[in-house]
């Protein structure tokens, strides 16, 4: 158990949190949510000691174990993948280095071996002897080989490091697991993976994510910064988005009769109840949401920007036909042998174990880069509108957000031009912002307020989920299931691709598999998926191993 009480912080006149009281207990997982800016990864360091509060204190049962997932890829350089596992236990690590440089010491005195006796005897305690056998297991189901355990952390590809780092912050069964934004740099198998291990995982976890999918997966509590406080709520992330909007919905009608409001809340509750996937969640949501009541349910006070992508004009339906379509980049093979037929109203994911081969269609595709073979044909009513993985060069510019959206626009009122920007959330003040200084998220949200000024037929977008909060990425989430026309994506959100396509193409090194009315889920589910993605990890590692790319 942790408790957190009285806990405020204050820096200069802004208050991030005032006087916040909660208990995160043993046997759930709390997915902690909140705006950016508002405070997510601050709180975590309050609840590892590495920050200092305003005010208040934080409570750890005694003899609890916490471990964090760290950030500083560069902090253990010196050390192997295995060790830099193993320092996540610090205690079981210190018994190990204290031993070894006790049996090292040429002059072994008695009390060097009474102190070597404690030692081994403590070391037993904590299952010692299985530490490097745990630890390589570890960093095998994340995706680190064997071969790769015992070379130094400096040798590993920055990937690579995330994976050893997650694989230390889990390591050794810790009593409160702290993991901020955990699902970076992971693919899909490992990210399936870490699932499961958070729902069997029996201890507290408090985890920081932008993955909607994974907070649903995991978490059987939110806990919500919002309003300078930090409100808990039963279920997981969909369970508090719906609740908290059906609050909101409620509390502005007046006149609704509570028995009418009650009913309604109790046909919510169970339908959530009934939906869990782990059975151990299962229990503890129903328990927690049968003893629920209408006072438990509060609107926020999060703002979604409003997406909404419309056609100038359909699309004819024969919209692109690629045919024997390869690039290559530096010599190295990217894609090769694509043959593809888009039709009207696809709404295409791309996805495969490698993301530089779906950049790399998207640019081709857009006349970025020269395809080295095949050729592919657009359709001659199309109007395509594209997000880039990296926009920086839109924003090299001197211009507020008012002229820089209003040169994109055929309309250059700035009352118009405006009404866009309010739509992303930019509004007063704000619109008058300098281009450069924007955010990450607050640049996506004007590239995605250019691309619908636009009002295209086609929309290719890559990875337009990165640098955006859960809000904005459910707003994009629902303007591209609205969408009438035709889109290509890729994306690291599991949720997005599971809502809105409806096509599933994998890209691999010589061709694609291309599944029509195909879920996301049902596409991994099937074994031989499964089977061909473990087979081109296995040569993606044994390539990286000898030196070459695969």
């Amino acid at each position: 158990m942790i408790s957190v009480n009285g806990v405020s912080l204050q820096y200069g006149q802004r208050k991030l949190f005032s006087g916040v009281n909660i208990v995160f207990s043993a046997g759930n997982c709390y997915g902690l949510i909140g705006a950016n800016g508002s405070g997510k990864s601050t709180f975590l360091k309050i609840l590892s000691g590495e920050n200092e509060t305003t005010s208040g204190d934080v409570f750890i049962a005694p003899g609890k174990r916490l471990s964090v997932l760290r950030q500083d890829q560069f902090a253990f350089d010196n050390y192997t993948a295995l060790r830099t596992v193993i320092m996540g236990h610090e205690k079981l690590y210190n018994i190990m280095t204290e031993k070894d440089a006790l049996y090292a010491k040429e002059d072994f005195s008695d009390a060097d071996g009474t102190r070597a006796a404690e030692l081994e005897g403590e070391f037993a305690d904590l299952e010692g002897w299985n530490a490097e056998s745990d630890a390589a297991k570890l960093l095998s189901d994340l995706g680190i080989p064997e071969d790769l355990c015992d070379i130094p952390m400096k040798q590993l590809e920055s990937g690579q490091k995330v994976r050893v780092l997650l694989a230390q912050a889990l390591f050794g069964n810790p009593d409160i697991l702290l993991l901020d934004e955990p699902t970076n740099h992971l693919d899909v198998e490992t990210c399936l993976w870490l699932e499961e291990f958070l729902c069997d995982f029996q201890n507290t976890a408090i985890v920081v994510s932008h993955d909607r999918h994974f907070l649903d997966k995991v978490c059987t509590h939110i806990a919500d910064i919002d309003f300078g406080k930090i409100q808990l709520y039963a279920g997981n992330f969909t369970f508090w988005q719906e609740s908290s909007q059906l609050a909101l919905r409620q509390r502005s009608e007046a006149n609704k009769k509570i028995d009418e409001k009650r009913k309604e809340l109790q046909d919510f509750v169970a339908r959530f109840s009934a939906n869990a996937s782990k059975s151990r969640q299962a229990t503890s949501r129903k328990k927690i949401l049968d003893k629920l009541t209408l006072e438990d349910i509060k609107p926020s006070s999060r703002k979604y920007p409003y997406i909404n992508f419309e056609q100038e004009r359909e699309a004819g339906n024969d919209l692109l036909t690629i045919a024997s379509l390869a690039k290559a980049v530096d010599g190295q093979s990217i894609f090769d042998h694509l043959m593809i037929n888009v039709e009207k109203g696809d709404k295409i994911a791309f996805v495969g174990p490698n993301d530089i081969a779906r950049t790399t269609l998207f640019q081709v595709l857009m006349g970025e880069l020269p395809a080295d073979a095949g050729n592919f044909k657009w359709g001659f009513s199309t109007k395509r509108a594209y997000y880039a993985k990296d926009n920086a060069q839109y924003f090299e510019s001197d211009l507020n957000l008012i002229d820089w959206l209003r040169q994109y626009s055929d309309n250059t009122d700035e009352n118009f031009v405006r009404g866009f920007l309010g739509r992303m959330l930019f509004s007063g003040e704000e619109s008058f912002k300098s281009v450069k200084v924007l955010s990450g998220g607050e640049k996506v949200r004007c590239k995605l307020a250019r691309m619908m000024l636009a009002q295209p037929n086609v929309l290719i977008l890559d990875e337009p989920t990165n640098h955006l909060d859960l809000e904005s990425i459910t707003a994009l989430n629902e303007g591209l299931k609205r969408f009438r026309g035709t889109i290509l994506f890729s994306s690291i959100d599991h949720q997005l691709i599971q809502t809105v396509a409806n096509r599933i193409i994998e890209i691999t090194p010589h061709g694609c598999i291309d599944r029509v009315h195909t879920t996301f889920d049902e596409y991994l589910a099937d074994p031989a998926v499964k089977e061909r993605r473990q087979e081109l990890k296995n040569q993606r590692i044994l390539s990286k191993e000898q030196g070459v790319e695969p």
